[in-house]
């Protein structure tokens, strides 16, 4: 039986939440086939032999080992350990805050948790997908002038999700389904263009997409909403709504909600530099 067989497992070590070591390692995942991949977070850890233990544990299930600790004491014994171990340890700060003291000719704080600490953006953050709740799908038409980024494009085109991605990076969503037998709200063409951006999808994905909704909610394949003509019709008339309004248009076939988000708040520092 070959090594993918088994189960892999991965040690995230912090002395803080372990969050941003446990995203690195999530991202990271993606890139390679589905495997089994036991992860497992050890957070708040503040002792030397805290560390030796887990260090211990990952030998025992030849593990690797990501870890976020900005304790300098610490950030040495996980080096001394894993050595000792012959664990993997992967440092996922340590040469980032390094190349601050290089280039920088200064040095860290070393308090664990200030990423996920509650100061003035984390409460922007908070706001901000209170925002995105209000006004998603268009409840609430007053939003469109309110908000940071307006998100428009026919059903199923991620305008939710992106929306509530964007707000946890601090910014103001609203967002506006597009069909054709509604009235397109007068708030819509008062907001920038540059503040407008436009979804828009391959026919043949939204399809796909509407068929599962349809299926998940015990209703009929066959409604006009999963019909293709019908997603060709309202693609057309959503980008000449689009077009008419000049805002950035983005096709989300085949992109990721953070390679999307991505887009949008590049375009959007570009507005306000």
């Amino acid at each position: 039986m070959g090594l993918d067989s088994y189960e892999r497992s991965i040690i995230i070590c912090s002395d803080s939440t372990g969050e941003t070591a446990e995203g690195v390692v999530k991202a990271t995942m993606r890139q390679f086939e589905a495997v089994p991949t036991n992860i497992r977070r050890h957070s708040n850890i503040s002792q030397e032999e805290d560390i030796r233990l887990i260090v211990e544990e990952a030998a025992r299930k030849t593990a690797f080992i990501a870890y976020t600790l900005v304790q300098p004491e610490l950030r040495e014994c996980m080096k001394q350990e894993s050595i000792r171990l012959g664990v993997r340890a992967v440092d996922i700060m340590g040469p980032m805050m390094q190349a601050f003291v290089d280039s920088f000719n200064t040095n860290p704080i070393s308090k664990p948790g200030l990423l996920h600490r509650m100061d003035e953006d984390y409460f922007r953050r908070i706001d901000s997908v209170e925002f995105a709740v209000k006004y998603d799908d268009g409840k609430d038409k007053t939003g469109l002038l309110k908000a940071d980024a307006v998100l428009i494009g026919v059903s199923r085109t991620s305008k939710t999700p992106l929306s509530i991605y964007l707000a946890h990076k601090g910014l103001k969503v609203a967002n506006l389904p597009l069909v054709p037998e509604a009235k397109i709200p007068r708030e819509l063409y008062q907001v920038e263009p540059a503040r407008v951006y436009g979804l828009t999808m391959d026919a043949h994905y939204i399809l796909r997409i509407r068929m599962e909704r349809l299926k998940s909610m015990g209703l009929s394949e066959n409604a006009q909403y999963a019909n293709y003509e019908r997603i060709l019709e309202e693609l057309d008339y959503a980008r000449g709504i689009m077009e008419e309004i000049g805002c950035m248009i983005i096709d989300v076939s085949d992109r990721a909600i953070e390679e999307t988000a991505g887009i949008v708040m590049d375009a959007l520092q570009r507005t306000t530099t």
